[in-house]
């Protein structure tokens, strides 16, 4: 499959769909994250997925299910100084129902803001300990006065489901690339509503066609929705040959990728290909078994060749994990070029087979077949005739065309046509 060129104005489309996302109360369990995969289902055949609370997935357990109706702060015969329904990052996110009256010193140890950033909201979850608090500016903190307020935190936890999207998009091989992304957060932009538009809008560009792999998309809670897929699936993840997690994709920064486990693997080496000629500011890194749903992929009784791509990384900007991460910080650009990365790994991944050259002993005569561009003695060979030369000395049967891009330093696609041509002339048969 030839992966083609993406439409131009993805980009705004792709930020049409983070802003409809955005006001949703998302956590790992409960409606507001089956709402985000009924948005997304609206394009996609997603299927939904529920498992219940209390399963049990390897070393984990499913938590119970966790929905926020409301949530203020209001002081006793005064005004109202925090309300959840002008941000859901106000409650700290698995935060168990509360009703009470209570002083301003029992209040403040449940109280979360960042001195540094004095305007902004810090988004705090307790998912696996019992507990409960607010985050707030620290202007409004520092603002409170003694005296009484009124706290309520109108939620359930209980007996429920936890749910996640998956798409299979079934290719010509049973081999399947993984993507993966974390759908949970609630109104964070860059961490993750960008990783889940990239990958919806990826899904979306492969549906029509008939890919030689096949490709199975995933949105989850973070942690907890990757364990419990691997768990139930754990015959079935032998057939992920390449991998991606997607997040923090809609930053104006550098791209970032970070390795597999295994360090060598495909897709790795794809990445750095891809990312080597894209033009764009980009560092490629090493493995560590901390991070995103990578560290669970990459655990040493799967080691799957699963790579983590994103832009600027988790916790290296200033508004990962606050109020800022918000729809001025993404933008359609940023994700349109990181869209576009990702359909050229997928393009590098679908082409990089072995050939056998037919006609392995010397040069054959490419002039005669039509495949020779220009005329002879011009100075050198041009880059598409070098790529059909490469092509046919390394078509061996132990190269991939990665490997070959690799080594001669020209671009896929290029390559990837050469193969093309060749193979309709006769001078290639898959190998290896």
């Amino acid at each position: 499959m030839t992966v083609e060129p993406l439409p131009a104005g993805m980009g705004r489309e792709m930020h049409a769909l983070v802003e409809r996302l955005y006001p949703i109360a998302r956590s790992i369990t409960g409606d507001g994250l089956r709402e985000t995969l009924a948005i997304l289902g609206e394009g996609l055949p997603l299927e939904v997925r529920d498992v219940p609370s209390g399963t049990k997935v390897f070393d984990w357990e499913v938590p119970r299910e966790w929905n926020i109706r409301g949530a203020s702060i209001t002081r006793v015969g005064g005004e109202r100084v925090v309300d959840f329904s002008r941000s859901n990052l106000h409650v700290v996110g698995y935060s168990v129902p509360v009703r009470a009256r209570m002083s301003l010193e029992e209040l403040r140890p449940h109280l979360h803001s960042l001195p540094e950033h004095p305007d902004w909201i810090p988004y705090r979850t307790s998912y696996y300990r019992e507990t409960w608090g607010f985050c707030v500016t620290h202007r409004t903190l520092e603002a409170l006065e003694p005296g009484l307020y009124d706290v309520e935190i109108d939620a359930s936890l209980g007996p429920g489901s936890m749910s996640y999207g998956e798409l299979l998009i079934p290719g010509e091989e049973e081999g399947e690339v993984l993507v993966s992304t974390h759908a949970c957060h609630p109104s964070l932009c860059n961490d993750n509503l960008s990783g889940v538009a990239v990958a919806a809008f990826l899904a979306g560009h492969l549906l029509d066609r008939r890919p030689r792999l096949s490709y199975r998309f995933l949105f989850l809670p973070g942690t907890i929705g990757a364990i419990a897929w691997l768990a139930l699936n754990e015959a079935g993840a032998a057939r992920i040959r390449h991998g991606l997690v997607l997040s923090c994709l809609g930053d104006p920064g550098a791209f970032t990728y970070k390795k597999s486990r295994r360090g060598d693997a495909a897709v790795d080496r794809a990445a750095a290909l891809v990312l080597s000629r894209s033009g764009k500011e980009f560092r490629v890194g090493e493995f560590s078994p901390y991070g995103y749903d990578e560290r669970q992929y990459c655990s040493p009784g799967f080691d799957l060749p699963v790579g983590s791509l994103t832009r600027t990384p988790w916790g290296e900007f200033e508004e990962y994990h606050t109020s800022a991460d918000d729809l001025a910080f993404v933008t359609p650009r940023a994700l349109e070029e990181s869209l576009g990365v990702c359909a050229a790994i997928v393009e590098v991944l679908e082409g990089d087979l072995r050939y056998v050259n037919t006609s392995p002993k010397c040069e054959p005569r490419l002039g005669s077949r039509g495949l020779w561009k220009g005329g002879g003695g011009e100075g050198g060979p041009g880059e598409e005739n070098l790529a059909l030369l490469w092509v046919l000395n390394l078509s061996d049967g132990r190269h991939s065309v990665l490997d070959m891009a690799e080594r001669s330093g020209i671009p896929f696609h290029t390559l990837a046509q050469a193969v093309q041509e060749l193979k309709e002339a006769g001078l290639l048969e898959p190998g290896g």
